[in-house]
């Protein structure tokens, strides 16, 4: 990873410097041509992987206004820097070329917490220079080597000669060596591996969301990584640059949200994790079938949640689509035993549940700490509510027992919701974000309420039933598109009718992507069309300040004529979520639903058409190309499909 200003200098201020490993292994590269920095003329990512920067000098003694020479840096996250010197004067140039570097060596979560660590000395390598520190080494190499290098201030020299027309460039390399250690941490998927997802070919009318697909899955490209037990396996870092590691709940939302581009990175997903799931003798026996994950603050009107129950319940939902987007049997079958031991996990969870007949945290005992009484969340319900259907199908059609109890658990669940969850007020009623141990609802107003419309893929195409009925969903989604959580640019986290509400609050006010892609497909499946199309537009706005590439959250202030949306300081860009949600939000319109163990594909799209007329090539189903042109009336045309589907609309 690699991290600058705009102008392309590496000042060691704050997160600036190249990264490899969680360690900061260049904080300083300040370029000087003739003594001066180059006028910054611009900088901007070519790609989630590298960066330009260009820059102005004027030769002295130039009479031409215009400036003679410019300096480009070409910057890729791996560590390598191209600059090249470009004279387009009359004259020869003859200047020195100064390049200051440096580095602490410090570890990223120091740097994130804002500690500052001293430089360590640099030492004379045979191109460059070198600097050990307690467990590390760095060296910064040049090609061709400098004229003159200068240990003790950190500099690497070379005396110029530009002709008029000419160029000079230079590459710099910046490695790392780290001690021998046990760990064998995640790696990069590796120059030339391809991306476990096809790549879309995407045509609307409006090429907000062009940009913002293609964006969006270039972003998620630079957060792959391989699990080092089997590189093969390929899953998504969190985001960076905070959370650049795996996150069980995080990798398994990318993976569920792209399965219209192939079902690879599901399969490398769930084996990465089913690695990682807990078994009977992890912890004295307690939390068999969870998947770790950590705790996971939840605003001022909530206690932390552990991200384990999320992960727990997900793996269940991404095995049960992934099978109907494809993924073949044998797969499914391999990794079937972590499913029922997830599911496993959540039946010993709702036998001790300290509120009766719902579901909370799966791995609670993780987080007695926080002294905290435990909580039934509306989400948990929504998520294992749908785990348990989607296990159902899965245990059926694979010949396992068990089937019938978990829809026998999910229907008395839905009606449990119905009459303990659902709040009545004078707009005609919301759902409660939890319930507490005395069973008193919890009023808060949030944008976890999004996560009762995504009910699942299940058989022909079908959604599963959900929590809510239908005069209940008729109401959620009119609360959804309420100016107290819809605040223009997508979902606030919390109603901005709150005393607590807080737009910078990352759980308290701000806009997650995420939470808003979710929203919008499951306003539009539900038939809610006009009301996911304004949350659509909303981020489709915000991604038109960001360049295509939005962050994993931003202020939930209200939208107004000519004021951008607020970056948030804390958030991560990339982050996995809010890449693969943006992108799922598009693909969400095309209403493609497969059911390929039945040999069956319905597309039933909006009907409101909100992008215009859409084409959405490259998509994968059954593992064969898969191409569908929505018209600005909201009727599909499917234009590619395997010959082994057979085509349907509802």
């Amino acid at each position: 990873m690699a991290a600058s200003g705009s102008d392309g200098q590496l000042r060691g201020h704050g997160l600036h410097g190249f990264f490899r490993s969680g360690i900061r292994t260049l904080s300083r590269m300040e370029v000087r041509v003739g003594g001066v920095e180059p006028l910054a003329l611009q900088g901007a990512l070519t790609s989630a992987a590298q960066a330009r920067f260009l820059g102005a000098v004027r030769v002295p003694g130039e009479l031409d206004p215009d400036p003679a020479l410019t300096v480009e840096r070409l910057r890729h996250a791996d560590g390598v820097e191209t600059l090249t010197v470009r004279n387009a004067g009359s004259r020869a140039a003859r200047l020195p070329l100064e390049i200051a570097l440096g580095t602490d060596l410090g570890s990223l979560a120091d740097i994130a917490a804002g500690a500052r660590p001293p430089d360590v000395a640099g030492q004379v390598q045979s191109s460059g220079l070198r600097w050990i520190g307690r467990g590390h080494s760095a060296t910064v190499s040049a090609k061709p080597s400098p004229h003159a290098v200068l240990a003790g201030a950190g500099v690497l020299r070379w005396d110029l000669e530009v002709q008029p027309g000419a160029r000079w460039s230079v590459e710099l390399r910046v490695e790392v060596e780290a001690a021998a250690t046990a760990l064998r941490p995640p790696i990069g998927r590796g120059a030339g591996v391809p991306a476990p997802w096809t790549e879309p070919a995407i045509r609307c009318d409006d090429p907000r969301a062009e940009l913002l697909v293609r964006r969006s899955l270039d972003a998620l490209g630079g957060l792959l990584l391989a699990d080092p037990d089997r590189p093969t396996d390929l899953y998504t870092a969190s985001g960076a640059p905070w959370r650049f590691g795996l996150a069980p709940a995080d990798a398994l939302w990318a993976a569920r949200l792209t399965l219209p581009l192939g079902v690879r990175l599901a399969g490398g997903t769930l084996r990465a994790l089913a690695r990682r799931q807990q078994t009977a003798n992890a912890v004295g026996g307690r939390g068999e079938g969870i998947i770790p994950g950590p705790l996971r603050h939840a605003g001022p009107e909530l206690p932390p949640s552990c991200t384990a129950t999320e992960a727990t319940l997900l793996f269940v939902t991404v095995l049960a689509e992934a099978w109907r987007w494809g993924l073949p049997r044998q797969e499914v079958t391999e990794l079937l035993p972590a499913a029922e031991r997830a599911l496993g996990a959540l039946r010993s969870t709702m036998a001790t549940s300290p509120i009766d007949g719902f579901v909370t945290d799966l791995g609670r005992y993780q987080d007695d700490r926080t002294g905290k009484p435990p909580t039934a969340r509306c989400e948990v319900q929504a998520q294992a509510h749908r785990a348990a259907l989607h296990g159902a199908e899965l245990l059926e059609a694979f010949g396992r027992p068990g089937a019938a109890d978990w829809r026998e658990w999910a229907q008395g669940l839905r009606g449990r919701f119905r009459e303990r969850f659902w709040v009545d007020d004078l707009s005609g009623g919301r759902p409660a974000a939890a319930l507490t141990v005395d069973g008193r609802p919890l009023s808060a107003v949030t944008a976890s309420f999004g996560h009762l419309l995504d009910l699942g893929l299940a058989a022909e195409g079908a959604a599963l039933p959900g929590l809510l009925d239908r005069e209940q969903t008729r109401l959620l989604a009119q609360r959804l598109a309420a100016p107290e959580l819809d605040c223009g640019w997508g979902l606030r986290t919390l109603s901005a009718k709150s005393p607590r509400f807080n737009p910078l609050g990352h759980r308290s006010g701000a806009v997650r992507v995420q939470e808003t892609a979710l929203a919008v497909a499951g306003l539009a499946e539900a038939g809610f069309e006009r009301e996911a199309g304004a949350l659509l537009e909303g981020l489709l706005a915000a991604s038109a300040h960001f360049a295509g590439r939005l962050p994993e959250m931003y202020a939930g202030e209200q939208r107004l004529p000519d004021c951008p949306p607020v970056p948030h300081p804390a958030a991560c860009r990339p982050a996995a979520g809010s890449a693969a949600g943006a992108a799922h939000a598009v693909f969400a319109l095309a209403g493609v639903r497969p059911d390929v163990p039945a040999g069956r594909v319905v597309v039933r799209p909006a009907s409101t058409a909100p992008l215009g007329e859409l084409e959405l090539g490259g998509l994968r189903v059954a593992g064969e190309p898969f191409s569908v042109r929505v018209s600005r009336i909201g009727v599909a045309v499917v234009e590619e499909a395997s010959a082994e589907l057979q085509l349907g609309a509802s």
